[in-house]
């Protein structure tokens, strides 16, 4: 079953009632959802109330609640991990005492996939990717040579343009790509989550400040998805981030890919990522393996 979406950017007031979501204005109830059939919940608005009941049987159901900021751009999330009960055990033993042989390879294999993710965004807009063809079949363990930011440099510059530069406090086509790296951050973060693993222990990024360091390894290749429906909108005219633009960027969770030969929704594909990524850690597979779009 695919899992909903639930954007609110206007003053509501969200409570529970037999297991259904409320979302009252102004006193009147204008919208419910079963809490389980809800994935992510996206709340826009300093106006906005909910009770303890809507969080507490949301972790229950395993939804992301997004916290969004006054630019409308993803600021904080509540992550499931009441029900994780090997994360504070064996699995959280592993993680911290992974070889590192295993994560210079994993990390390895994160960044190759990232490039070749890159590569295929280019060759759909119908750029020559010569250049990234050869970075990506250099990268080598813990990709020792820096391969993923020489590779960034000739992306960009073939996507967006000479002029454009990856900036995260700045507007228009940063902001999108802003606004779509959070939504696969969130949704990468709750499934490690529901694997069991813990979300601070990261293979390559390990920032003291950041909750989530192993989502950001994990969600590297996929960035290039959100790349192509920004490059889309922006041929499009549309550069801010509003309602149509998120619409079309939270609309890659629900989008069909296929894993180990099987086709499913993004958001489902990645409880079998990061269930692939806890045999890499116990030593029952080498490989990271990544769905095909």
């Amino acid at each position: 079953m695919i899992k909903r979406t639930i954007d609110i950017s206007e003053a509501a007031y969200l409570h529970l009632k037999n297991k259904q979501l409320l979302i009252d204005k102004q006193g009147e109830t204008v919208g419910q959802v079963p809490i389980e059939d809800l994935g992510v919940l996206i709340l826009q608005h300093p106006a906005i109330v909910l009770t303890q009941q809507v969080i507490i049987h949301c972790q229950k159901d395993k939804v992301i609640i997004i916290f969004c900021d006054e630019k409308h751009l993803p600021y904080s999330v509540i992550l499931p991990i009441a029900e994780s009960h090997s994360l504070p055990n064996k699995i959280l033993k592993q993680q911290i005492t992974i070889t590192e042989p295993t994560r210079k390879r994993l990390w390895q294999q994160i960044v190759q996939q990232k490039i070749i993710e890159q590569v295929k965004t280019l060759t759909a807009l119908g750029k020559n990717t010569s250049r990234l063809d050869r970075i990506a079949a250099q990268v080598k363990t813990g990709d020792s040579t820096n391969c993923e930011a020489i590779a960034a440099q000739v992306y960009w510059r073939l996507l967006f343009g000479d002029d454009f530069r990856r900036n995260v406090d700045m507007e228009g086509i940063n902001s999108l790509l802003n606004y779509g790296y959070s939504i696969i951050r969130a949704a990468v973060a709750r499934s490690i989550c529901g694997a069991g693993l813990h979300p601070t222990l990261g293979l390559f990024h390990s920032n003291q400040y950041n909750a989530l360091c192993l989502a950001d390894d994990i969600m590297e290749p996929f960035r290039a998805w959100v790349d192509i429906l920004v490059y889309q909108l922006a041929k499009q005219g549309e550069l801010e981030v509003n309602q149509q633009t998120k619409q079309v960027l939270l609309g890659l969770l629900s989008e069909p890919v296929k894993y180990e030969n099987k086709k499913m929704p993004l958001m489902v594909m990645l409880h079998y990522l990061t269930a692939n990524l806890k045999r890499c850690y116990n030593k029952e597979v080498k490989n990271l393996v990544y769905p095909v779009k």
